[in-house]
């Protein structure tokens, strides 16, 4: 079969001859164009980054108690911010990077992380929707028939970052999907170097409806992460996955045979920040979140062609990060250990 050849079945790979298990990978360096989980930066994640210092600013000249209490609290032997951390807010765009960190428990700030929204959105959330509803608001005093436009806006943004529950499907070689959206490609490859040899790609397009959130595929451990600059296409087109801004997660599943799979965060014609918090050695269960794409995007996913492969999803149909199935190995088919 062609290696461009797209799909518009479900695929199902024929029973072949056992294949070893591939030696256990070691973590790679970080990419040095990683220097925070937003590595194309945005006016956003900088006006968050000025409110820190005046923010920090303000508790040590006033909260002295405090920041004596965190900094007992604080875990890590560097620093890897370019300022000093004073609570968990400020690794907030580092965490990637290793150094200081605060355990769950000592996070005063936790109970962002259990909000029905994106925490890494939260200040896209409350200035771009903030701004349309306070637009609307002038409106209502001017024009009331066209407040319903900053209004509705505003909604559309409130939508966008939002984070739902996922039920992750269990069984074994299950590998979920790793965002929500229309499956616009299946394509077998006739070899992929990390991947070792035959794999396919399963491309999704994320519009500005579907939830951005990025999830594991499998239970995995990060091998390594690389970043491109690049334009911004729409990412219904298939080029986009050559020449869009993007970034690759390569992982290694936890338990044998150890298939490694990459995930790849493509930005769109709107979506011009990709956020991963996650570093090489970091162990994901299945369906967990490692980032996210702000505002309409591609997400792709490769992954071994094996024996018994089974790839129940068609071109077209919507999917569920961290719900819907993309693949099924049949485990029994297997893969033999050296």
């Amino acid at each position: 079969m062609p290696p461009n050849e797209q799909h518009s079945a479900a695929v199902v790979s024929p029973p072949e001859a056992c294949t070893a298990v591939p030696a256990r990978l070691s973590p790679e360096p970080l990419d040095p164009q990683i220097t925070s989980i937003q590595p194309g930066g945005g006016l956003c994640m900088r006006l968050e980054l000025a409110w820190g210092y005046v923010r920090r600013w303000y508790l040590k000249n006033f909260r002295r108690g405090y920041v004596g209490r965190m900094g007992a609290l604080r875990r890590g032997a560097k620093n890897v911010c370019p300022f000093e951390p004073l609570d968990p807010r400020d690794v907030k765009f580092y965490r990637n990077l290793g150094g200081y960190y605060w355990e769950l428990p000592d996070d005063p700030f936790g109970w962002r992380d259990r909000l029905p929204f994106v925490r890494v959105g939260l200040t896209e959330l409350w200035l771009i929707s903030g701004g349309f509803f306070a637009a609307a608001v002038v409106l209502i005093r001017v024009f009331p028939p066209l407040a319903c436009v900053p209004a509705i806006l505003g909604l559309c943004i409130v939508w966008f970052f939002r984070d739902p529950r996922r039920r992750v499907p269990q069984g074994e070689g299950l590998v979920v999907a790793p965002a929500d959206g229309k499956v616009v490609e299946i394509r077998e490859l006739e070899h992929d170097e990390y991947i070792g040899g035959p794999a396919v790609q399963i491309g999704i397009f994320l519009s500005v409806f579907n939830v951005h959130v990025n999830r594991t595929p499998v239970a995995a451990r990060v091998i390594g992460l690389s970043y491109r600059r690049g334009r911004f296409l729409n990412a219904m087109r298939p080029e986009s996955s050559r020449e869009n801004e993007q970034l690759a997660v390569r992982i290694e599943q936890s338990s044998p045979p150890y298939r490694r799979m990459i995930v790849r965060q493509i930005a769109g014609l709107i979506a011009r920040r990709i956020v991963c918090w996650v570093k090489p050695g970091d162990e994901l269960a299945a369906g967990e979140k490692f980032g996210m794409i702000k505002l309409g995007s591609r997400t792709e996913l490769v992954f071994p062609r094996e024996p018994g492969m089974r790839i129940p999803v068609q071109l077209g149909e919507m999917v569920k990060a961290g719900e819907s199935v993309l693949v099924s190995y049949n485990q029994t088919a297997g893969v033999s250990s050296v």
